[in-house]
């Protein structure tokens, strides 16, 4: 009987081992996929990471397998595995671990936040808005361009556009969360909170108005804060209510430019005009194309686009169609105002034509292909078009000089002193005239006035350098 005990014992000890070999194994297998699916999206720091709780999964059966099985591995194992698993877990779209703890390296930590901040601003849209909001600069400057100008104006103008992205993901929470393009984005995934948003909105909101307007004019400062206000209050609101909301965010798309201009210029010309109405048009057939490609999940996120109310697709391709033709007289418009010279007249006509052509075949064909041909022939059209009037631009001639700036920042009593002395000069002058009037019996001919300036060129020489001075007076000599 003690024979039979000792020989039971030893195999419950084994069946207990066998057991804890295929739980810690199924563990291990578990965390060595996630980290093997991390490694081959090209996430480092995940693999590191999914790396280091398969070792310690891996340890910590070592120790619970020293007592030779006799402990029962039920769901409690589970419980004490389960920290490993859940800090196993990463983030798919970011390619970092859900959240980074205190103890992580602190180059983990700026990886982390960075990419939120980069997806939270939708950074690629940003610079979209920066590069037509520099194009603007361009167009409305004057013989010589302002480069400090246009780097204070570009940054100012990334600051409102990642404001304005901001506001709009803290709104639209619950609506990204189901649509399969935006559920990874920081808010609906998790990764961030939101008064982290908020607070990210406001903060990037202040400082850029603040930037634009303490380094080029009160004009674009007004501008930018206009636009975080539409795109957050009445574009993003309106896409869970109308279709009329691609219209209102190509109002928001065209200002960007006219911020531009108004930095270089100081005004609004018409021709600032001429750039908004070509970013508006431009945008119609790009975010027309886009809104047919995902209508599915546009209505799944609850957006009212037209792509979901016109089941044909022709009334959005009859949009695209329509506002490339729309885009056809801007090249004369621009010649008009002195935008830019008749070369850019035919090359307008040529690539506007190159986009009604797919938009045209859009329109003859709605379907998924045509319309990614058009949002892609879209995503080309708008630099070469923007090259184009670069490359014949005309000089704005309304456009505030450097040294015109500069000549703004006299103080008034510069001045002031500036014109009472020219006053004293010519007063001094008219006297010393006065003094040579000749008599007509003296030298026999008729009474005249000789206009002559008592003091050698070389005073206006002496005086210039240094405007503060008196003006050398010569009449007394």
């Amino acid at each position: 009987m003690a024979l039979l005990a000792l020989l039971a014992g030893r195999q419950a000890t084994r069946q207990a081992s066998e057991a804890s070999s295929r739980l810690f194994s199924s563990l291990e297998g578990d965390l060595l996929l996630k980290s093997l699916h991390a490694e081959s999206l090209g996430s480092q720091m995940t693999g590191f990471f999914a790396r280091q709780h398969t070792s310690s999964a891996g340890a910590l059966r070592e120790r619970l397998l020293e007592g030779g099985g006799k402990r029962a591995f039920t769901s409690g194992v589970g419980k004490v595995l389960a920290p490993f698993a859940a800090d196993a877990a990463v983030s798919v779209s970011s390619g970092v671990l859900s959240h980074p703890s205190a103890t992580k390296p602190l180059a983990l930590s700026i990886a982390y936040w960075g990419r939120c901040y980069y997806e939270l601003s939708k950074a690629r849209l940003s610079a979209l808005v920066v590069a037509t909001a520099a194009g603007g600069y361009i167009m409305g400057s004057g013989e010589v361009i302002d480069w400090a100008g246009l780097g204070w104006t570009s940054l100012g103008t990334y600051m409102a556009a990642a404001s304005a992205n901001a506001f709009n993901q803290v709104i639209e929470i619950s609506n990204d969360g189901r649509m399969r393009r935006t559920m990874r984005r920081p808010l609906p995934s998790g990764r961030m909170s939101r008064a982290h948003a908020l607070s990210f909105a406001i903060t990037m909101g202040v400082g850029g108005v603040s930037l634009l307007a303490s380094k080029t004019n009160p004009l674009t400062a007004q501008l930018g804060a206009g636009n975080i206000g539409l795109y957050a209050l009445a574009y993003t609101p309106l896409k869970q209510i109308h279709p009329i909301n691609t219209w209102v965010g190509a109002v928001v798309g065209a200002i960007p430019p006219l911020m531009g201009w108004a930095a270089a210029a100081g005004q609004l010309d018409p021709g600032a005009a001429v750039l908004g109405a070509a970013l508006y048009f431009w945008q119609m057939p790009h975010f027309m194309a886009l809104a047919y490609m995902c209508r599915n999940d546009y209505a799944t996120g609850g957006y009212k686009m037209l792509s979901l109310v016109d089941k044909t697709g022709r009334r959005v391709a009859a949009v695209s169609l329509r506002n490339c033709l729309y885009m056809v007289p801007l090249g004369f418009l621009a010649l008009h105002y002195g935008v830019t010279s008749s070369y850019f007249t035919s090359e307008n006509v040529l690539l506007t034509g190159w986009l009604g052509l797919s938009a045209a075949a859009f329109y003859r064909t709605p379907s998924p292909e045509t319309a990614r041909k058009l949002f892609r022939h879209s995503l080309l059209y708008l630099p070469l078009l923007m090259g184009a009037m670069f490359l014949h631009r005309i000089p704005n001639k309304n456009a505030q000089s450097h040294d015109a700036k500069q000549n703004l920042d006299v103080p008034l009593s510069l001045e002031a002193s500036s014109s009472s002395r020219e006053d004293s000069h010519e007063a001094s002058r008219k006297k010393h005239c006065e003094s040579f009037v000749l008599d007509e019996g003296r030298w026999g001919r008729s009474r005249q006035q000789y206009d002559v300036v008592g003091r050698p060129p070389i005073a206006f020489l002496s005086a210039a350098p240094f405007p503060f001075l008196p003006v050398p007076d010569f009449a007394s000599r």
